[in-house]
């Protein structure tokens, strides 16, 4: 009996932990959680769309990638699509583990999706830049 309720003690601290960072990191992004951009011209390969930035669906946030996730990211999707420019790069909310808004070199938007090991998933026709 001694076992279950140190059992259940130690399920209800670490529980008790997970709801104040969530909670914590709520508030935190209530007060307006600055993301970081970086402005992009019509020929620019790389760069972020803070104006119209991650959204949320499924109950997560999608989140804006930097340093070398973002780099890989950019990388794979650049090489599937030659010629396309990279609008923005983020955590995605709806299955794949990240994303890419992109105008391919025709002109047309696009969303491609990469799981977690940086390789294509899918491509989204008419949901890049946005």
């Amino acid at each position: 009996m001694i076992t279950v309720q140190k059992t259940s003690v130690q399920k209800a601290a670490i529980n008790t932990a997970l709801v104040a960072a969530l909670v914590g990191g709520g508030a935190y992004l209530a007060m307006g959680y600055p993301l970081i951009a970086s402005s992009t011209s019509a020929g620019s390969q790389s760069g972020t769309d803070s104006a119209n930035g991650a959204h949320q669906a499924n109950g997560i946030t999608e989140q804006q990638l930097t340093g070398s996730t973002a780099t890989r990211v950019k990388n794979a999707v650049l090489a599937a699509n030659p010629g396309a420019t990279v609008h923005r790069v983020e955590t995605d909310a709806e299955g794949a583990v990240y994303e890419a808004h992109i105008t391919k070199a025709d002109g047309s938007r696009a969303t491609v999706k990469l799981d977690g090991s940086f390789n294509i998933t899918a491509t989204e026709a008419g949901r890049g830049a946005k």
